[in-house]
């Protein structure tokens, strides 16, 4: 989708397979990280549904997370789509949307995720995903607003969400 000038263009795949229109999410804030159920840094899908949970408190459905299970690193997500949710639900309680298995690199690349990494280049420029639990902070605007490693923890990243909150659409 090379014509994409927000992450509103996106209709990414539910874990339904259905289409899900990100357009619905115009004028508020989205957390968007790549994940897995078999990785080192799997346990943060506490932080990421404690974050969730608690900024929706204050801020209602201003706030969104969204999951993008990945199994190109390790293979450390190789579940179907209804066992990925069935873990997240059970193992972390996770409540926020977790969508269709996809790829964040390589040929396959979710468009969702290749605009993200124009957006937000990594390190030195690096337009890939290192790993899993990689996060994008896309604000109000449907623009990227920061772009965070793995091994950040979500709740590290609270702040920048109430900052991008606070702005008005």
């Amino acid at each position: 989708m090379a014509s994409a000038t927000s992450f509103y263009d996106f209709k990414p795949l539910d874990k339904r397979g259905q289409e899900f229109p990100l357009d619905q999410f115009k004028g508020k804030v989205v957390l968007v990280v790549n994940t897995a159920s078999k990785c080192g840094f799997t346990p943060q899908f506490e932080g990421l549904e404690k974050l969730y949970t608690s900024v929706r408190e204050k801020h209602g459905d201003d706030f969104t997370v969204l999951g993008f299970p990945c199994n190109q690193f390790g293979g450390q997500d190789p579940g179907t789509d209804e066992e990925i949710q069935s873990f997240c639900q059970v193992n972390y309680g996770v409540t926020f949307p977790i969508m269709k298995k996809t790829e964040v690199n390589g040929d396959n690349t979710n468009p969702v995720f290749k605009w993200l990494k124009s957006e937000k280049p990594g390190l030195l420029g690096l337009e890939r995903v290192k790993w899993n639990f990689e996060k994008f902070l896309v604000g109000r605007d449907g623009q990227v607003k920061g772009r965070w490693a793995s091994t950040t923890k979500p709740e590290s990243i609270e702040k920048e969400i109430l900052k991008e909150l606070e702005k008005k659409a």
